[in-house]
């Protein structure tokens, strides 16, 4: 085997994969979103049925933490999609305001 220098090609980014990111992410951040005020819904319509002082504060921990796992992912993609957003606006503008050579 020979040791060669092989760089991989960069991935060049353009405001038109940025939007197409955003697109998917912000549709991913929607779905999640949906997903947690289902996952709410269903919680707070089946209360939990015990006497048990420990058995209710392991389940309402447990429902906090599902709960709010989703809305973090949620959370994430959406702020992933605004910077891709953004970034997509900063690379318009560069793109507009770079003189033109011929």
């Amino acid at each position: 085997m020979s040791d060669q220098n092989v760089t991989p090609q960069e991935a060049q980014s353009s405001p038109i994969r940025c939007i197409t990111g955003a697109i998917i992410s912000s549709g991913l951040g929607y779905a999640l979103y949906s997903l947690m005020i289902a996952i709410a819904t269903n919680f707070a319509s089946k209360p939990v049925h015990s006497h048990n002082e420990l058995v209710i504060k392991i389940t309402s921990a447990v429902r906090t933490l599902v709960v709010g796992i989703v809305a973090l992912g949620s959370g994430i993609f959406a702020i992933v999609a605004i910077g891709l957003i953004a970034l997509g606006v900063q690379l318009l503008v560069q793109q507009l305001s770079k003189p033109k050579t011929e």
